[in-house]
């Protein structure tokens, strides 16, 4: 699937459907949260979350006193939403619309945080193009969930790919220190669970 239609597919999604009626949303993103507070880094530092859309993270995350914080998203709409969402404290973030193939990032990140942005990536040659933007951008830490191999085959009518903890680790070895992988049991706003894979990296 090309960007263009990648594109298009989540402006219709979240043009067309309220955050309950999508399976993604977390009411809030403790597995994250968590994540991010294990590194030990102060409220300054720089974090971005990858596909963050309308999620909830940067909400809690400028509660807790970040405010070095960017969303970015393919969808327009998505970050639209986040924005009306936050009112005023949007003006405290920084958002961008893009598809991640095609970031061209003009600071580097302490935290680079990514909750199923990277299992659409299905392709080697997308998946190519994400570990060299993240490579290149992250000064420190990553968190990477995807849906395990016991967790769907696709989402929002697209395919996606699966990861198990050693298969996450092979993928980012080169360039990354695995810290942790856990398993983790998303419940739906329709009431089903959906396994993921959550793994945290340390820039070599």
């Amino acid at each position: 699937m090309s960007s263009s239609t990648d594109k298009s597919h989540w402006e219709t999604v979240y043009e067309t459907k309220s955050p309950d009626q999508v399976s993604w949303t977390q009411e809030k993103p403790q597995v994250s949260l968590d994540f991010i507070s294990s590194f030990g880094l102060s409220k300054d530092a720089s974090i971005i979350d990858i596909g963050g859309g309308d999620s909830n993270l940067v909400d809690f995350l400028l509660d807790e006193g970040y405010h070095n914080i960017t969303v970015l998203d393919i969808s327009e709409k998505a970050l639209e939403k986040a924005k009306k969402r936050l009112g005023s404290r949007a003006e405290k973030v920084t958002f961008i619309a893009t598809d991640i193939a095609e970031f061209e990032p003009e600071t580097h990140y302490d935290i680079w945080h990514d909750r199923a942005a990277f299992h659409f990536l299905t392709e080697q040659d997308q998946i190519s193009k994400y570990l060299a933007i993240a490579e290149k951008s992250i000064n420190q830490f990553m968190v990477i969930g995807t849906f395990s191999k016991n967790g769907p085959a696709q989402c929002s009518g697209l395919p996606i790919r699966q990861y198990s903890e050693e298969s996450m680790e092979k993928q980012f070895e080169n360039h990354f220190e695995t810290i942790k992988c856990t398993s983790s049991d998303h419940i739906t706003p329709f009431g089903t669970t959906q396994n993921f894979t959550f793994c945290s990296f340390k820039k070599r």
